[in-house]
């Protein structure tokens, strides 16, 4: 049997399971983009991509929910050389996270003392971790970023983990540059979210019937 280190599930255009399989992936979506709001409200440092989507509000206007979604579309084009295709979780990250992520923000405020901002924070990363494990488990697509992990995984064949983290450190790095926030949260989401991913796919991810 494949190790998760070296396997990851790939999309399937059956109606295998799929009463199991779309609600897992709507709601492991909606998770993600509430994850990335909680992060956001714990105010010690987003995740990688957010300090890019920050960059871009920075810059540029709109909500970080916005621009979610515009870059998540613009990192489809680079699915392109990998030879990835869309699914029906791939539309539906592009659709449902920034919503998710802005509606977070309306309804949470940021905690007045530090461990509670501490806790948020982990649980918005542990909540990020269960999350992609859900929608990628789903087998219905990848959204775009996860593409790339998942695209890159299969051509180099490296683990998941490694893959993960060597992707959000370089967002990072240019969001940085464009004048997103780093702190504390920032590193401890680049590092934990490659080992959580990977354990949480090995539980949600919805075999193929034989």
């Amino acid at each position: 049997m494949a190790t998760l280190s070296s396997a990851v599930p790939r999309t399937s255009w059956s109606t295998d399971r799929l009463g199991r399989r779309l609600p897992q992936l709507l709601f492991g979506l909606w998770l993600y983009g509430t994850s990335l709001g909680v992060m956001v409200r714990a105010g010690l440092g987003v995740n990688p991509w957010d300090v890019l989507n920050q960059g871009m509000v920075h810059h540029f206007g709109l909500t970080i929910g916005n621009w979610v979604t515009i870059i998540g579309a613009l990192v489809l084009l680079l699915w392109i050389p990998l030879r990835q295709v869309p699914g029906i979780g791939t539309v539906g990250n592009v659709l449902i996270l920034g919503v998710a992520m802005d509606l977070t923000l309306g309804v949470l405020d940021t905690p007045g003392n530090w461990p509670a901002r501490i806790a948020l924070l982990a649980g918005g990363i542990l909540l990020n971790g269960l999350a992609t494990g859900l929608y990628i488990g789903a087998r219905l697509g990848p959204g775009p970023r996860d593409g790339l992990m998942t695209g890159l995984q299969r051509r180099t064949g490296r683990s998941v983990r490694l893959i993960r983290t060597g992707i959000e450190l370089t967002v990072l790095a240019v969001g940085v540059l464009l004048g997103g926030t780093v702190g504390v949260g920032t590193v401890a989401y680049a590092l934990a979210i490659g080992p959580l991913a990977q354990f949480f796919l090995r539980w949600c991810t919805v075999p193929e019937t034989r």
